[in-house]
């Protein structure tokens, strides 16, 4: 089912899908929101790293780049013929401090929070919960434009990884109960759309709402901005989505109850799921094609800005990621649904290992290519790089048995997005040791390559198990043949996980 018979055979349920898509969007802009305006937020809270910065307000006439300097009294010391001071000293936005905001003051309480919201979402009315939420993380996002000190703005990010871990779960779950199986990958597709929108609109908001410099509070109508339409919102989904039936979650419930009666055998089924050498191999090399996705999108404004200050960044990224990022996604799933029909969920992996070995080229270029190349070296690079994203978790899904595949996405989310939302730490020792560009190229085509070589290792795991369990099934029907043992005696791939 693509998207254009999507259209086509729904009626209400593609509106409860667009104001949920509205949701997601507000979620990543208010998320990515930081990584566009860290610079003007820095000089005015005073936080992270300082560094010789180009003084805009006078015409550049001497003969060393501001930003090759590396000490306050060099930095101040440089001026034009007319004595005026063309370099400041003044915080970039960069450093282990922002690194914090976007790695663990967000990402730790984001990824606990949402396991807790994701078994929650079987029980409670969602819709209400998802309101709350919505509601919930835009008031954080409007605080964040008062913001005095860091640690206001740690808080705050507590706060906002807190509300915004009940947007994925609960909206994916409405979503489940009003498309059928038929239409559901389509749906997911299209309310992903939501990441590549928001994350988009992050740097057009970020940067011209930055210059407008409204009532002279620059950065803080960013937030103000892009927090608002949150509430709106919210009584749009109060008053008109309607709780779907949970018909999909009772037939899992009872199908849970058949295979694990106690909560205890559900968890040692939930354990041993994970601690299985494919499933554990695919998360790691999740986990690791993730971390590099955080890392550039938290560092793409700082890298531009410092290399190429006058690049425009806020125009190209805010269409390259939502163009790239949207088609790569729906790419990715219409590639993987026709070769797993031919070679089994093996051809899904080979998808992940080719897609990110395509992509590392294209994010190396730019890296070093000067703009606008480097801008259209990342059309390619999202169109390919981001096929990954629902790939993995099919692979995921199809790894273990339908009564636990709501805890297992749960957790698979919260290992990969620990160690991805948290990898941007990485940044500050390596800038220090080489430079940005050369510690970004490790950390974002670098993982990449990692990535690819991980899912070649869970390839090879993967088929190994196969075919033992192969080998099991060919042992149990002989017995079965020979009258020794019950047709029922073996048990399929996916039950034994």
């Amino acid at each position: 089912m693509n998207l254009l018979q999507l259209f086509r055979s729904e009626g209400y349920p593609l509106y409860v899908l667009c104001v949920l898509l509205a949701a997601f969007l507000l979620d990543k802009l208010d998320r990515y929101l930081l990584a566009t305006t860290s610079a003007p937020m820095a000089q005015d809270i005073h936080f992270g790293d300082m560094g010789c910065l180009d003084n805009i307000t006078v015409m550049f006439l001497g003969n060393i780049t501001c930003k090759k300097v590396k000490s306050e009294d060099s930095c101040t010391r440089l001026t034009n013929p007319n004595g005026t001071q063309y370099c400041l000293w003044d915080y970039n936005g960069s450093g282990v401090q922002y690194q914090i905001l976007v790695g663990p003051a967000f990402t730790v309480v984001f990824s606990i929070t949402g396991v807790i919201l994701g078994f929650i979402a079987d029980i409670w009315n969602r819709k209400y919960i998802l309101v709350m939420c919505l509601m919930f993380w835009s008031g954080v996002t409007i605080l964040t434009g008062f913001a005095q000190e860091y640690w206001h703005v740690v808080l705050l990010r507590f706060a906002l990884g807190m509300g915004e871990a009940g947007c994925t779960p609960f909206a994916a779950s409405i979503i489940a109960d009003y498309f059928s199986e038929e239409m559901r990958g389509s749906a997911m597709g299209f309310f992903n759309w939501g990441i590549y929108v928001g994350y988009s609109l992050a740097y057009a908001i970020g940067n011209y709402v930055t210059k407008a410099n409204i009532n002279g509070q620059g950065w803080r109508w960013a937030y103000f901005i892009s927090g608002i339409p949150g509430f709106p919102l919210g009584l749009l989904i109060l008053l008109t989505v309607k709780e779907p039936e949970r018909r999909e979650t009772a037939k899992e419930i009872k199908d849970s109850k058949n295979h694990d009666p106690s909560p205890l055998r559900r968890l040692m089924t939930i354990l041993r799921s994970i601690l299985n050498p494919s499933l554990m191999m695919l998360i790691i090399a999740g986990s690791v094609r993730n971390a590099a996705g955080y890392i550039w999108s938290n560092n793409t404004q700082l890298f531009f800005d410092y290399y190429y200050k006058d690049s425009q960044v806020g125009l190209w990224m805010s269409w390259v990621p939502l163009f790239s990022g949207c088609f790569g996604v729906l790419f990715g799933g219409f590639i993987s649904d026709r070769v797993v029909k031919r070679v089994g969920p093996q051809g899904r992996i080979w998808v992940l290992v080719l897609s990110q070995l395509c992509a590392a080229p294209f994010a190396t270029m730019a890296l070093y290519l000067e703009p606008p190349y480097a801008f259209l070296a990342l059309i390619p690079c999202y169109i390919i790089g981001e096929m990954w994203v629902g790939v993995t978790l099919a692979v995921v899904v199809e790894l273990v048995p339908s009564y636990i595949r709501t805890s297992i996405v749960a957790v698979y989310l919260f290992i990969s997005t620990n160690i991805g939302g948290n990898s941007p730490l990485l940044v500050p020792p390596l800038k220090r040791a080489t430079s940005l560009r050369t510690a970004l190229t490790i950390l974002f085509p670098g993982l990449y390559v990692a990535g690819s070589l991980l899912f070649v290792l869970t390839l090879l795991v993967l088929r190994r198990d196969l075919k033992k369990v192969q080998q099991e099934e060919e042992e149990r029907q002989l017995l079965v043949n020979e009258g020794e043992g019950p047709e029922d005696s073996g048990k399929s791939y996916k039950a034994q996980r």
